[in-house]
């Protein structure tokens, strides 16, 4: 499903569903489990995608791409995108994408990156008001342990609750090695998610991921956030809530 098909399934009501979330959870205390995924549900890795594209800019002497913003990453994880919006042309751009490609995989997946995301808005205060309900919160990510010392620097930099939490209820679940595929290990976590109580929410972009909580966890409510994602063409089944972000606080009457 394209992207901006997954927005349009954003519905006006989607906060009373984030805030039905934190009454369930408020009503089971421990026993309740929240899961969120980390990049492009909690996090917005557009920061460190231009971060990257900038020191590869800078490394080869190509100053277009040492101006890279993130706002140059609005329409995905492309990098040619990503490449063309800084102003370089297609042919470029074609001539230098492996280069450019080898350069960001040694360093996105590491704590020395990861430290430069930036929270979705409205995700600190809502995983904040999580724990306060008592209730466990599962970071589940598909990044590798390799990459938790950067990843728990920034959800503490970003307001964020972090583990161990207050009574050890925050959790943070990652891949043993980058190798392992995301899909399966998710899959495989669900169960240690089923073991540590009741699966209230999950909360993910990827809507394989999204689709495979709603079939392993009926009774809980999927949320899905309309950021980004790998761009597979995956449909998303009923019953999953796409959300554009996390804040509670409806902000269109302001000037």
């Amino acid at each position: 499903m394209a992207l901006e098909d997954l927005k349009q399934r954003v519905r006006p009501d989607w906060r009373d569903t984030l805030k039905g979330i934190l009454e369930k959870a408020r009503s089971l205390g421990p026993q309740a489990v929240l899961a969120f995924d980390l990049d492009s549900t909690l996090f917005d890795n557009r920061p460190r995608q231009a971060r990257i594209l900038r020191e590869y800019g800078d490394a080869r002497s190509l100053g277009l791409l040492s101006a890279c913003e993130p706002s140059h990453w609005d329409t995905g994880w492309d990098m040619r995108a990503a490449m063309r919006a800084c102003g370089m042309a297609d042919a470029e751009v074609e001539q230098r994408y492996a280069d450019a490609r080898a350069f960001w995989q040694e360093r996105f997946f590491t704590s020395a990156y990861c430290v430069s995301d930036e929270a979705i808005e409205g995700a600190a205060a809502f995983t904040q008001a999580v724990a306060d309900t008592g209730a466990q919160v599962v970071y589940l990510t598909g990044r590798h342990e390799a990459m938790r010392e950067g990843t728990v620097a920034c959800l503490a930099r970003c307001g964020m609750v972090t583990p161990p939490g207050p009574e050890g209820r925050v959790h943070l679940v990652m891949k043993p090695t980058l190798a392992e595929n995301d899909d399966a290990f998710k899959r495989e976590a669900h169960a240690r998610l089923g073991r540590m109580g009741t699966v209230v929410a999950a909360f993910d972009n990827e809507p394989t991921h999204a689709n495979d909580y709603r079939h392993r966890f009926p009774e809980a409510t999927v949320i899905h956030l309309a950021t980004d994602h790998s761009g597979r063409a995956v449909e998303l089944m009923d019953g999953i809530v796409s959300v554009p972000h996390f804040s509670m606080e409806d902000v269109t009457h302001r000037a």
